[in-house]
């Protein structure tokens, strides 16, 4: 079960064949309790068994991330936090100051990040912002992923200061080799532990017990595994109401030219990236704004919401293909800054739409948007196979992969 923003998403799947039985879908009920939402979806499926549940309800896992190098550690945290299915909504590069700490404390997050320094390296900047964060009075928890050789010294600043921390592997523990797996499970342990009962989105503790992942986190999972079961790279696009999200899972036997570009900040060979302005419902605006500076044709949204269907559909294949754009060429830190992140995604070979608008009809008008694009600076695949996750069996597979991955297998080979 995904327990969304918007709605409910539940499927009944049957365990041993690795078949979607039924699904349902309800208004999520966050202005109450979710869990009326919730149990309202399983009395529609009729099923009993186990439930995986998943969330971004009440805005999903807000990160901020406090690295040593923008083009380093805070870029190389930055792409773990994505990865990990969190909206990461302010990076810090350098040793924290006033200003800075006042930039981060107005983000909001749930979660910090906080990197700095390969194995070994320099720890000073670590230390340092560890302990302006302990003086900050934020009582944020902060997941410790940098330099070995002192964030266990980090840790033991913001424990005196009572905040709450998890110490994890390096995110970047040589220049140019990026291991996102201890954070992201760190965060995600964070998420569970601290933010979900923190966005009072359910009284008691029931529905914090039931929630395994943030819902990006979930998908990527689901991504990963198509990649895998089917041994070739895969682009999904996911439009929603305020975010557009971006997966693409790339195999990493490439050395080759057609490989991710590689960098000081290392390789992701598994992605994600989240454009917090361009949606089809609250995200409208942002769609009209970044396609007037991409100089792509601005979708009507003068009559105001809710849209005609053919207007969420130029809106979704607008959305589609900034966020593409974003997602290909990758960030730049600043005017004259070379970009980082960027993926090649010329082997792509399974293209996979996903969102209301693409399950509802319009996947094929987004996915032509998406794959027609020539003027944006990136290389389309050539001639993938095209599909919509119109069942939303992405965010299941990667829910119950883990404990029954032949049963998630399964579900993703059915797209």
């Amino acid at each position: 079960m995904d327990v969304g923003s918007t709605y409910t998403k539940a499927c009944l799947v049957d365990l041993d064949g690795g078949v979607l039985l039924r699904r349902a879908e309800v208004p999520t009920t966050a202005g109450t309790d979710v869990l009326t939402g919730l149990d309202a979806a399983v009395a529609q499926l009729g099923g009993t068994g186990e439930l995986y549940v998943c969330s971004s309800a009440g805005g999903g896992l807000r990160l901020a991330v406090v690295g040593y190098e923008a083009l380093v550690t805070a870029e190389a945290g930055h792409r773990v936090g994505l990865s990990a299915g969190a909206q990461v909504v302010h990076v810090a590069a350098g040793a924290l100051d006033g200003r800075a700490v006042a930039a981060l404390r107005a983000s909001r997050p749930d979660v910090i990040l906080l990197v700095g320094g390969t194995d070994g390296g320099d720890g000073e900047v670590l230390l340092h912002n560890a302990r302006r964060l302990g003086t900050s009075r934020m009582r944020v928890p902060v997941v410790v992923a940098g330099n070995a050789d002192v964030r266990d010294e980090a840790a033991e600043v913001l424990t005196g200061r009572r905040i709450p921390v998890t110490v994890t592997g390096n995110v970047l523990p040589r220049i140019g080799v990026l291991d996102p797996g201890p954070a992201r499970a760190a965060i995600r342990e964070v998420f569970l532990r601290h933010v979900i009962g923190g966005k009072r989105l359910s009284r008691g503790g029931r529905f914090g017990s039931l929630v395994r992942a943030a819902t990006p986190d979930a998908v990527l999972a689901g991504v990963e595994l198509l990649a895998d079961v089917t041994g070739a790279g895969v682009l999904v696009v996911d439009v929603g109401g305020a975010t557009t999200d971006v997966y693409s899972a790339l195999l990493p036997d490439a050395e080759s030219e057609t490989g991710p570009r590689r960098d000081v900040a290392g390789t992701l060979w598994r992605s994600r990236t989240v454009e917090g302005d361009l949606g089809v419902g609250v995200g409208a605006p942002g769609v009209v704004a970044a396609a007037a500076a991409e100089k792509l044709p601005v979708p009507d949204i003068s009559g105001g919401p809710p849209y005609s269907a053919g207007t969420d559909r130029r809106l979704a294949a607008t959305a589609a293909t900034i966020a593409l754009r974003r997602h290909a060429r990758g960030y730049s830190a600043g005017p004259g800054q070379p970009r980082t992140g960027g993926r090649d995604l010329r082997d792509v070979r399974l293209v996979v739409g996903s969102g209301g608008v693409l399950r509802h009809g319009g996947g094929e008008e987004v996915l032509d948007a998406v794959l027609g694009d020539t003027a944006g600076g990136w290389a389309a695949p050539a001639a993938p196979r095209r599909t919509v996750d119109a069942q939303y069996v992405l965010a299941a597979a990667g829910l119950i992969a883990v404990d029954h991955p032949a049963a998630a297998a399964g579900l993703v080979h059915a797209l």
